[in-house]
């Protein structure tokens, strides 16, 4: 399963490109919306999968991680993405407690540097727009309150 990418054109158009595939140039007030899904311990997109975990707590991702989190990394696809403003829109689907987002630079010495979007309040069944200007480079995302491995985002232009 690869991220909903669509692109709100200046016009209110819409188009559904998959992830890693080109698409139209884009004006400047144009903002791409990338889509995301959260189950237990994971975001569905980048694993193409549902994993079928069904943590009650935090701690139950942790375990889940701690054993599979670096083999499920490595076979995860990464987002690869112009730069540009973007909306990460990310939906708990089914997670019984509060999750979360986080995306930043990849490399812990630019964080302070480079863009970032983080935010919670995301109970089951609840979406959330996440907005960010992205900046060529390496950025990560993924859940700190749903612990899931650290997706990887890369923007070249």
């Amino acid at each position: 399963m690869r991220p909903m990418i669509s692109t709100a054109m200046g016009l209110g158009a819409s188009l559904a490109l998959a992830a890693g595939f080109g698409g139209p140039a884009l004006a400047d007030d144009d903002v791409t919306v990338i889509e995301l899904t959260q189950t237990g311990c994971q975001f569905l997109e980048p694993e193409h999968t549902d994993q079928g975990y069904s943590p009650s707590t935090k701690a139950d991702c942790e375990a889940v991680n701690e054993k599979t989190g670096e083999e499920r990394l490595a076979a995860a696809e990464t987002l690869m993405l112009k730069p540009g403003k973007y909306i990460f829109r990310v939906t708990n689907k089914d997670v019984p407690y509060e999750l979360g987002f986080y995306l930043r630079a990849a490399d812990t010495l630019s964080i302070p540097f480079k863009p970032k979007a983080r935010g919670g309040g995301l109970t089951a069944g609840v979406t959330k727009d996440y907005e960010i200007d992205l900046e060529e480079g390496d950025y990560i995302y993924s859940c700190p309150l749903n612990p899931t491995p650290e997706y990887h985002v890369k923007v070249q232009g």
